[in-house]
């Protein structure tokens, strides 16, 4: 489904422009925000929240979570559209269940809510959690606090738990294969990441009561045992939040309610299926119902006269709207982003690494090497590191270090692609002979590597041979056809050269 929707966009502005992407994305947030108010409307329905106070107070809660600055990344970020599409159509789903026109659903509405859980499943897997959040809400509100709403939608559980193998099936790999996320991860066993969520769970309602420490990559420690870090104080707090709000369940349906759906929605990311990145702000587009309908809760119970209340709405509305977008604008500049983010996370090695890349992609390429330098001393360099370094030198014309970056790189790793960049570092200033050798080197190594015969007859057709030149580049696209948006246009130069001397 998310692949989907990009190729879409890719077929309306083609590959030089990420309009259409952001409008795409901006639509499906507005779609996700309808849904959000219908769904709480419907709880506040079965609360008994009298109109048209029921109907503001959705609407509140809609406006909070369409301007929530916390948002950005899945809106702004084009790559975050796999949690804003995956959502929008969970909400859907969720929608369908509770407006259902009968209390014991039918098949009509089975087919179509697992239509749409499905395809919220294929855009993105955190969408699984969405029988158990059926589940809860059959319990909690159909008719209150029994078993009988469940007993009654057995239909839709029985079909639900019957796919639920074929869904184990769909995403085993990522569940104990996966490099980024799963039972596969060799330095966060399951336990440890279960201990650091235990203290993770607070940092959402943070943000999304006070969201000033935003950021797109947390530097947030494990905690390897119960005791580190005080995940054991988490987890009491979580049990002693638990045990409330199941006692006052009765006299506080809505809110803690809400709470429990809080929990459930964030169990696929923060329980024990260990992910690389144990915060990450993303993360509250799905759970931000259960704050939703917490928040919607306590409104509704302040007595205060309707207008004042409306205007301390409107204000936060207002600087929810002017905080979005100033974090967007974030987003928007890859140098602005990082620099944001190595402030909030200024240890972390994926984001001084990332900040030093952002230079080098913006042109700024001394402050590139003055970032990758400050990465080398907090943490030892490796491959890439060295040669993105190297990279950076090379275009502040310093060929001594970019040479000195590209050996170090090759004494850890001596693969094809390091003696390729020696070979451009030496081109670059037409020392072709240098260029050539280390080229032979990269082909002893892997002769299948095709950027080495690109590299080549660029060196064949710069010195005006452009019959090996031709040679080079059809050799390079047999080897690697993907490569043809960049040798091509080397390739028919080459060949019109060869056409004008003869």
């Amino acid at each position: 489904m998310l692949m989907a929707s990009y190729w879409l966009n890719s077929r309306m502005s083609g590959d030089q422009s990420t309009y259409s992407y952001h409008v795409l994305n901006v639509v499906i947030h507005l779609v996700s925000s309808g849904l959000i108010f219908l769904v709480v409307r419907r709880f506040l329905e079965w609360s008994g929240t009298a109109q048209p106070r029921r109907d503001w107070l959705a609407a509140f809660a809609a406006a909070v979570f369409l301007l929530h600055p916390a948002q950005s990344e899945a809106v702004a970020y084009l790559a975050g559209r796999s949690e804003a599409l995956s959502v929008a159509i969970f909400m859907a789903a969720f929608a369908v269940f509770l407006y259902r026109k009968e209390r014991e659903i039918g098949w009509g509405t089975v087919v179509l809510v697992l239509a749409l859980f499905g395809m919220a499943l294929l855009s993105k897997e955190h969408t699984v959690v969405l029988p158990a959040l059926l589940l809860v809400t059959d319990y909690w509100w159909n008719p209150g606090f029994s078993w009988r709403g469940i007993r009654g939608n057995w239909r839709l559980y029985a079909v639900t738990a019957v796919g639920a193998a074929g869904g184990v099936a769909l995403f085993r790999n990522l569940i104990f294969y996966s490099a980024s996320a799963g039972f596969g991860l060799k330095d966060l066993p399951w336990y440890q990441y279960l201990f650091t969520e235990f203290r993770a769970l607070f940092v959402y309602p943070a943000e999304f009561l006070l969201p000033v420490r935003l950021t797109a990559d947390w530097d947030f420690p494990v905690s390897r045992t119960i005791l580190d870090h005080g995940a054991i104080v988490g987890l009491i707090v979580l049990l002693a939040l638990s045990g409330l709000a199941w006692h006052y369940r009765r006299r506080y349906p809505l809110a803690c309610f809400g709470f429990f759906v809080y929990l459930v929605l964030m169990a696929p990311t923060s329980s024990i299926l260990p992910i690389k990145d144990p915060v990450a702000e993303r993360r509250l587009y799905l759970s931000m119902l259960g704050l939703l309908l917490i928040m919607v809760d306590g409104i509704r119970r302040i007595k205060a006269d309707p207008r004042k209340l409306a205007a301390v709405s409107g204000v936060l509305l207002l600087a929810a709207a002017a905080a979005t977008r100033a974090r967007a604008a974030i987003w928007a500049d890859p140098v602005a982003l990082w620099e944001d983010t190595a402030a909030k996370s200024p240890h972390k090695r994926r984001v001084l690494f990332q900040l030093a890349s952002a230079y080098f992609d913006a042109g700024k390429f001394g402050k590139s090497v003055e970032q990758y330098r400050k990465t080398a001393l907090e943490f030892p360099p490796d491959y890439n590191l060295l040669i993105d370094w190297a990279l950076a030198y090379d275009r502040l014309n310093q060929m001594g270090p970019a040479l000195d970056k590209l050996r170090q790189a090759a004494a850890m790793e001596p693969t094809a692609h390091v003696y390729t960049q020696i070979a451009m570092v030496y081109a670059n200033r037409r020392l072709w002979a240098d260029a050539l050798d280390a080229l032979v080197t990269a082909e002893r190594i892997d002769p299948g590597y095709a950027p080495i015969y690109w590299y080549r007859g660029k060196i064949a057709a710069a010195s005006n041979q452009f019959a090996p030149a031709v040679e080079n580049y059809r050799r390079a696209l047999a080897l690697d056809p993907t490569m043809e948006p960049n040798i091509g246009p080397d390739l028919a130069a080459a060949e019109a050269h060869l056409r004008a001397g003869k």
